[in-house]
């Protein structure tokens, strides 16, 4: 039966799948989830803002930093990578 299986034809599959099935959403909400920021404020912060307003204000999240930016820039631009990089592929023949 080992005939019928072609074994490195079926990794490849399993491999490209993973990759690109689940690795590129992945990168796209670690990139969503960099750039998204966090609710986390410092107490006192939080306790002069209550001082001064309603407890039904906005919500305050604050702007991620530079560096969480650049690591959300470096996923989206990987993403769009791949996809530039599989709509050429699909466009010259789809094959190697």
């Amino acid at each position: 039966m080992n005939g019928l299986v072609e074994w490195s034809a079926l990794g490849q599959v399993v491999v490209a799948g993973l990759v690109l099935g689940a690795g590129i959403p992945a990168l796209f909400a670690l990139g969503l989830r960099l750039v998204a920021g966090t609710s986390q404020e410092d107490p006192d912060a939080a306790q002069r803002r209550r001082a001064f307003t309603d407890t039904k204000g906005p919500v305050v999240i604050a702007r991620p930093s530079p560096a969480r930016l650049v690591g959300a820039l470096l996923c989206f631009g990987t993403v769009v990578g791949a996809v530039a990089a599989g709509l050429v592929f699909l466009a010259a023949g789809g094959h190697s």
